[in-house]
């Protein structure tokens, strides 16, 4: 989404008949909810930067990446999706249902057991024609070569 724009719906007190808005990235809140001061941070300012140059910018940490796998996943950013997922865990197509309503991201904990091994504890709450789901999970990662990636999750 690198400087471009996009259009998001806006609900809000228009008799329940919503509005269409231009927002650049430095307005559009961050799938991953990431909230600095009560305030959700901007993609821009968020995931952005990880999405939109992976081979320059990686995940600085395991909750990072958690995050911004979660925007890529609301997004539909598969490329992004694998280069961040562990070689060995990684399926060789990731299929996204377009159905599905990504309504938010909780994360519970995260902690890195030794400087190469974090976890993270999420809930990612989405919807799927009307109907509410929860995926709450307990997320492995491994850092290779300064790198964080996603190995595997549990549910939990």
């Amino acid at each position: 989404m690198n400087n471009r724009t996009a259009f998001v719906r806006l609900q809000g007190n228009f008799k329940g008949r919503g509005i269409i808005a231009i927002m650049s990235d430095k307005t559009i809140p961050c799938p991953c909810g990431r909230q600095h001061h009560k305030q959700i941070v901007s993609f821009e300012k968020c995931c952005a930067r990880y999405l939109d140059h992976y081979d320059l910018t990686p995940a600085p940490d395991a909750q990072s990446l958690m995050r911004s796998r979660y925007a890529a996943f609301v997004l539909e950013r598969e490329a992004y999706l694998k280069a961040t997922w562990a070689a060995e865990h990684r399926p060789p197509v990731i299929d996204f249902d377009h159905k599905v309503k990504w309504l938010g991201l909780e994360v519970k904990r995260h902690r890195e057991i030794d400087a190469e091994h974090a976890e993270v504890e999420f809930v990612a709450r989405s919807r799927l024609n009307g109907r509410a789901t929860r995926l709450h999970e307990v997320s492995q990662f491994i850092k290779r070569d300064g790198r964080w990636f996603y190995v595997d999750g549990a549910f939990a």
